[in-house]
Formats: structure tokens, C-alpha cells, sequence
């Protein structure tokens, strides 16, 4: 990819989408499948075809891949999974992508679709009271956002559960545990991280260095994040053969292109505990072999303190994009099955 890439022939985002889109499922006799459109936000909505004798659950389906790439193909077979095998009708947003559709568009989407349902939800054969919302890596951030903007309105029905899979959830540190020992892993290493970031941001790709060696943040933001964003809440035993880096030279330029990953909306972590504290019940799945696993761990903490309930499944041979190939039989992998039903147990709670 990065040949062509380098060789101008196509970007390396595109062949990504091309790839990911996978093979088109078979013909499903157990839903009714429908695109749609909540406000104008492409929406897939997958219905139950048995009768229900009272409302449904709904889940809000929002998919990871950066921001970049990812689709309702990509994430077929695990929105119908969960459709079927939780009894819910399941809305898959079909945010549009960046680079072409510039930052913040992804998450006003999903906002604008999650706000809609929880409005109709009972067109549907849906109870307003019992929605979820759930998504994998950016889409993990989407939900948190999500969560944390609706979660103390009132002139619409709360958000009954949160499921983050691996998320990402803050442009702060690079250099936690999890970014060390999982910095080479495949499909989502560190280096990778911090490029789709850019990527989905618009900005210059050459700000990866800096950024990952922390000349972005100045320290009066290190030292007001600290209290949220610091190895030593990791617990000991995920910070085996951990070395804490070197002090990073401060850049301003370098700080001032990138003032977007201070926001909530990028990094959740950031959120003041006023707004964390709102958030519904909670699951979180991290893997051991993903290099944004400590962004759970620390984002589970940040809840519990909150008082907010939080379910947490760690998945030991699990990975960054383990889920997306979950329903592809002999090519899933043994995490891929374990992390969706970590998910449908949960969503089944509710």
C-alpha cells in the first residue's frame, strides 16, 4: 500500500476502504434490512422479522475505521449478529468520511442520527428507554461523544448503555504502556495511529513525529490532565517492561496546527467530570494486543470514579480491528467471536 501510495497511483485510505468492505453477505431470512436516511445521515436498519409481544431494545451501531474508512458492508455481518442474536432492531450510521467530509461532520452525524431514533424510536417497534448505543475503535469515540453531549438533556429520551471496543480516546500521551508494548503490532501500530489521526483531521502528515513524541502538548496541559491521563493509573500488571520516555521539547507551531485533538470530540478524556459524570452504563473492551488499550483502562477508571457503572471485558489474544472479522468463518479469529459476544451479553442486559 505504501508503494503505491508513494507512487502517487492511489491514496493509501482508498485501497483501505476497497479492502475493508470485504465480500457482500448471503441473503438474511431472519431481518428485514432497509437503508435509510435520519435527517439526512445514510442509515442502515436491520428489524427482527419475528413478532415481538412488546417494544424492542434499539442499538446504535457506529463503526470504527478512523474516520477514514469503514461502511455499512464493512460491519454487515456484525450488525446483523447483533440484530438477531440480541432480538434488537439495529441502526448501523453511515457517517461519511473524512478526508472529503472535514472533522467535526463524522460526530455531528452520528449525534443527528443517535438524536433522531431516540425521537421515532417507537416507528420502529422500538422503546425509547431502552436504546444503546455501541461502536468499535473511532466509532468507540463517536459513542463516548455521543454519550457525554446527550447525556444530560432533557428534552429527549436518555441513553440507556454505552459499549466501547477498543476505543480511542485521547491525542494527549503516546507513550503509555500499551503504546510501547504493542507499538509494532499489525493492523493498528503506533505509528499508524497517530498518521490516520492527521489523516481524518486534514492535517500535514509530517506533524506524526512530534506528535508522537508529545512536542505538541504544552505543560500547562500535561499538568491539567495529568490527574486523567497518567501511567501511574495504569495498573501494574499491564505495565510490565514499561520505560517512561524522555521529556519532549515543546513545539508551539507544532501546537497551534494541531489545537483539534485538544477537543472532547477527538480526545473524551478530556471531558470534564462534569459532563463524564451524565454518561449511561457502560461497557468497555480492550484487548491486550492493541496499542489503545490503556485509553480504556484509563477511561474505565475515569467512570468508575464518576459513578458511573461500567462493565469491562479484556480480551487476552485479542487486537485492533479483532471485530472486523468476526462472520468471515475460518478467516475470524477465535477474539473476533469472543469480543461480539462480550457485546451481545451485554446489550441482552438491557
Amino acid at each position: 500500500m505504501k508503494i503505491l501510495n508513494h507512487l502517487g497511483l492511489v491514496e493509501e485510505h482508498i485501497l483501505i476502504r476497497l479492502i475493508t468492505d470485504g465480500l457482500p453477505a448471503c441473503w438474511d431470512f431472519q431481518l428485514f434490512i432497509k437503508d435509510l436516511h435520519f435527517d439526512g445521515v445514510p442509515v442502515r436498519i436491520y428489524l427482527p422479522k419475528e413478532p415481538s409481544a412488546s417494544k424492542r431494545r434499539g442499538v446504535i451501531f457506529i463503526h470504527g475505521g478512523c474516520g477514514i474508512f469503514g461502511s455499512f458492508r464493512t460491519y454487515e455481518r456484525i450488525c446483523r449478529y447483533l440484530a438477531r442474536k440480541s432480538d434488537s432492531v439495529v441502526v448501523s450510521v453511515g457517517y461519511h468520511l473524512a478526508p472529503e467530509q472535514k472533522y467535526p461532520a463524522q460526530t455531528l452525524e452520528c449525534l443527528t442520527a443517535t438524536q433522531h431514533f431516540l425521537k421515532t424510536a417507537e416507528t420502529y417497534g422500538v422503546d425509547p428507554a431502552r436504546i444503546i448505543v455501541c461502536g468499535d475503535s473511532v466509532g468507540g469515540t463517536f459513542t463516548a461523544t455521543v454519550c457525554q453531549e446527550l447525556g444530560h438533556r432533557t428534552d429527549i429520551p436518555k441513553i440507556r448503555a454505552q459499549v466501547l471496543i477498543y476505543p480511542y480516546l485521547q491525542a494527549l500521551n503516546f507513550n503509555l504502556p500499551s503504546h510501547q508494548k504493542n507499538a509494532a503490532v499489525a493492523f493498528l501500530t503506533r505509528e499508524r495511529a497517530v498518521r490516520y489521526i492527521l489523516k481524518y483531521l486534514n492535517k500535514d502528515c509530517s506533524l506524526k513525529e512530534p506528535i508522537l513524541a508529545g512536542s505538541h502538548v504544552p505543560e500547562s496541559i500535561n499538568s491539567k490532565y495529568r490527574k486523567w491521563i497518567n501511567p501511574d493509573l495504569i495498573p501494574d500488571a499491564f505495565k510490565v517492561g514499561y520505560k517512561p520516555p524522555l521529556p519532549a521539547l515543546f513545539s508551539p507551531q507544532v501546537h497551534q496546527e494541531v489545537q483539534e485533538l485538544f477537543e472532547p470530540r477527538v480526545s473524551p478524556l478530556l471531558a470534564e467530570d462534569a459532563v463524564v459524570c451524565g454518561v449511561p452504563d457502560t461497557c468497555i473492551v480492550t484487548c491486550e494486543h492493541d496499542v489503545l488499550r490503556d485509553e480504556g483502562l484509563l477511561y474505565k477508571k475515569r467512570l468508575e470514579d464518576n459513578n458511573v457503572r461500567v462493565t469491562w471485558h479484556h480480551v487476552e489474544k485479542g487486537f485492533h480491528s479483532a471485530l472486523g472479522f468476526f462472520g468471515y468463518g475460518i478467516f475470524s479469529f477465535p477474539s473476533s467471536n469472543i469480543i461480539m459476544n462480550h457485546a451481545v451479553d451485554f446489550i441482552k442486559g438491557y
